[in-house]
């Protein structure tokens, strides 16, 4: 099977006040980094133009009107809007979420259209980019409504992936929001992934605990005695290779987590504290369960030390790449599942 000589990378640039442009830039400085991949940048030639001075970088960049003239080999930018655009670094300012708005709805659907391979998102901030039109809590819940998909935030790293029953949900609805049903479709998903997108074909997953301790017997809550064990046991009896539930304080300190392929937490700072404690700046946010590949950094907009030409590119090299990764993974899986091998009679 013949894999695609140059992955097509569209990125959204996520807040323009934050450092989303500094660290696209540094990513692709390198000429090497146009050997994996064709970036395409979904902005302005004149927005990006103005990054490029005030950080003094020697990137090329190719500005384009339309797909359709996207240039192999070189640092593609579709011109999203062509007005000029103010930047004021490290404000939180409406106007700047409504143009990381347009970058994300012109990259994803060129990703639906099929004229970029993958999406990379830059950070976004959650609170400027609402609107009558926009109303999600980032960018996982809206990729899932654009792409049709039933979406599941999991940092992933070399060392670590990390999935969530529940993301951005306030911590007092938490525990309510955890069904049978969603705990089935969660780990559905993860199992899926890590067999199409990691391939690994027969994965080892482990759940955390609602309440501490695991409820303690129901002294602590009886969420994980009512509803988390009952329906493990129901995902276990079909031969899933599944383990828990864990108590969360103690099965990261005591390396537990190394005997799995992922771990599901029970809600966003269970999963997220450990994993970026573990991987932070080599970690990656990345939507499972969408047929389409998007990833992002591990962090945010980092407005306090935007535009001061300081910020680690690190997580979005990484970002780029395990999208790359998990595209040709899923394409491999894909051929293979489609041509199964011939049993032969001996």
């Amino acid at each position: 099977m013949k894999q695609k000589e140059s992955v097509i990378v569209g990125i959204s640039v996520g807040d323009l006040n934050g450092i989303g442009p500094e660290i696209i830039i540094k990513a692709y400085e390198d000429p090497r980094s146009l050997e994996l991949s064709t970036p395409v940048i979904f902005a302005s030639g004149k927005t990006m133009q103005f990054f490029k001075n005030h950080f003094k970088s020697k990137i090329n960049f190719f500005n384009i009107d339309t797909l359709d003239k996207i240039a192999i080999g070189k640092v593609n930018v579709v011109n999203v809007w062509n007005e000029a655009v103010n930047i004021d670094f490290g404000k939180n300012d409406k106007t700047i979420g409504e143009y990381a708005i347009k970058s994300l709805v012109a990259a994803t659907n060129a990703l639906k259209e099929g004229s970029i391979d993958v999406l990379v998102t830059a950070p976004i901030n959650k609170q400027n980019i609402q609107s009558d039109t926009f109303n999600f809590p980032g960018h996982t819940d809206y990729l899932a409504k654009a792409l049709n998909g039933k979406s599941l935030m999991f940092m992933v790293s070399d060392a670590l992936r990390v999935g969530l029953l529940t993301d951005h949900v306030p911590l007092k609805d938490a525990s309510s929001t955890i069904t049978e049903s969603l705990i089935k479709e969660k780990i559905a998903t993860v199992m899926k992934s890590l067999k199409q997108d990691f391939g690994i074909r027969k994965p080892k997953v482990a759940i955390l605990a609602i309440n501490p301790h695991a409820g303690d017997n129901g002294v602590i809550g009886n969420e994980d005695d009512t509803v988390l064990k009952p329906a493990l046991e129901k995902i276990k009896s079909d031969g899933s290779l599944v383990y828990g539930p864990y108590s969360a304080d103690s099965f990261f300190g005591s390396n537990t987590y190394k005997n799995f392929d992922a771990i599901i937490a029970s809600y966003h700072d269970q999963g997220l504290i450990p994993f970026k404690t573990i991987a932070f700046g080599q970690g990656v946010n990345y939507t499972a369960g969408l047929d389409k590949v998007r990833t992002s950094p591990d962090h945010g907009t980092a407005y306090e030390i935007a535009g001061k030409g300081i910020a680690d590119e690190s997580s979005m090299k990484q970002a780029i790449y395990t999208a790359i990764q998990i595209f040709k993974q899923r394409d491999e899986y894909n051929h293979y599942s489609k041509n199964p091998l011939k049993k032969t009679s001996r």
